[in-house]
């Protein structure tokens, strides 16, 4: 069944809703501020919220905001308000919402607009990490603030990083989610039907994935698309995870795709770049799936989030979304133990010590690769505890911290059993 959460001060308007909808077949549930809505918020997602504008402790606008910038935004909202404006209406859409009724509402238009916001709000895919969901890193906060003075341009945009960091996530914070939203997965689709992709996005976001792996004759299709895409007022953001500059340069990326991207680049940071974000992420990973009902609740103990916080992550966020669903699926309790997630993390350690070690290099850094690995496991292991790990190692306490200090491996300082 599907849920609708009604936010109003007004508990005449609150029940009247509550009637019609559940008459509808609707489950609903009642939040008579936004204080209320934001405890709601925090311990499920809805199908859908109606949200007045005017309210005596927050304003749905400023609630609408705060939602969006937590990556809290994930399901469709419709305001709602005796006395808008257009000039409110139009905030509200910038903002994220889906759509604006104004009271009193007639009772077709009501189940028309209900029906239509969930409608798209199941056809979108989720959006859970949005710009709030990305970290809080010095690295990311500059991220953030680059697509801040972009987000009202329609220009085209490259965002460039390492395989599996947040490409997509960036690409949704450009997004208005009222509009439509289109994905161009493989670069075959961009030779096929170049502008029947610019016309199921028509006035919202094309994101296409990864255009470093584009062949010569899918370049080509990209060139097209990218040409034509303000006829159809999309706009067209681009992954890459290598250097386009120097793929020209070797003569394998067209430059006149490259002038069209160029103009606006960004540069994405690896998950190790923003390293005490982790233990955050994993958590906002965790509640999407459990909001999206695909699991049952669970949490994270403290042990387990300092062993995801500690661990090397060459797949960046993607490896990270993978060990965190991974666990979610496989945890016999409610919370996530240490032990089940030294239980994952080894074997993706183990899976990549041989790209990492470089066995073509020389023997010192080798070595200190070796050690990097060694002691980023024990530390996991070990829940963080020095005194543990340096009796695992066979080393003294003081030894082991200039190790550490010299290798780069960051260890959180906590009080020793």
């Amino acid at each position: 069944m599907r849920q609708i959460l009604v936010v109003d001060d007004e508990i005449g308007i609150r029940e009247l809703l509550s009637e019609i909808l559940s008459d509808e077949g609707y489950e609903v549930r009642l939040a008579e501020n936004a204080s209320a809505a934001r405890t709601f918020r925090s311990q499920a997602r809805p199908d859908l919220v109606l949200l007045d504008i005017w309210m005596p402790d927050t304003d749905g606008i400023t609630l609408l905001k705060e939602w969006a910038s937590s990556g809290q935004l994930t399901m469709p909202v419709v305001m709602m308000s005796g006395h808008g404006t257009i000039d409110t209406a139009v905030e509200a859409t910038r903002i994220g919402a889906y759509d604006f009724l104004e009271k009193p509402i007639a009772l077709q238009k009501l189940l028309a607009t209900v029906g239509r916001a969930i409608i798209r709000g199941e056809q979108q895919p989720h959006a859970a990490a949005a710009l709030g969901a990305l970290g809080r890193a010095p690295v990311m906060q500059e991220i953030k603030q680059r697509l801040g003075r972009i987000a009202a341009s329609r220009a085209p945009v490259l965002i460039q990083g390492a395989p599996g960091c947040a490409f997509e996530a960036c690409a949704r914070a450009l997004h208005i989610p009222s509009n439509p939203w289109s994905v161009v997965d493989h670069g075959a689709q961009t030779v096929e039907t170049p502008l029947d992709l610019l016309q199921a996005a028509r006035g919202g976001t094309l994101f296409v994935r990864d255009v470093a792996e584009f062949s010569k004759l899918e370049q080509r299709g990209l060139f097209v698309l990218l040409s034509q895409a303000e006829r159809y007022n999309v706009r067209v953001v681009c992954g890459a995870t290598r250097p386009l500059s120097e793929l020209m340069a070797a003569g394998s990326f067209d430059d006149r795709v490259f002038q069209l991207l160029g103009s606006t680049m960004l540069q994405l940071p690896s998950l190790c770049e923003q390293r005490d974000d982790i233990p955050e992420l994993a958590g906002v990973m965790l509640n999407d799936l459990v909001e999206q009902k695909l699991v049952t609740p669970r949490h994270f103990s403290t042990a387990a989030l300092n062993a995801l916080r500690i661990h090397d992550w060459p797949g960046n966020m993607s490896e990270l979304r993978s060990v965190v669903q991974t666990l979610a699926n496989t945890a016999l309790g409610e919370q996530i133990s240490l032990e089940e997630t030294q239980r994952v993390l080894p074997q993706a350690a183990t899976n990549n010590v041989t790209a990492a070690l470089q066995l073509d290099a020389p023997l010192r850094d080798a070595r200190d690769a070796f050690e990097r690995i060694y002691f980023e496991y024990h530390l996991a292991r070990e829940g963080g505890n020095i005194s543990r790990v340096a009796d695992a190692a066979g080393l003294e306490r003081t030894h082991l911290y200039r190790k550490l200090k010299q290798l780069g491996v960051k260890a959180a300082r906590k009080i020793e059993d």
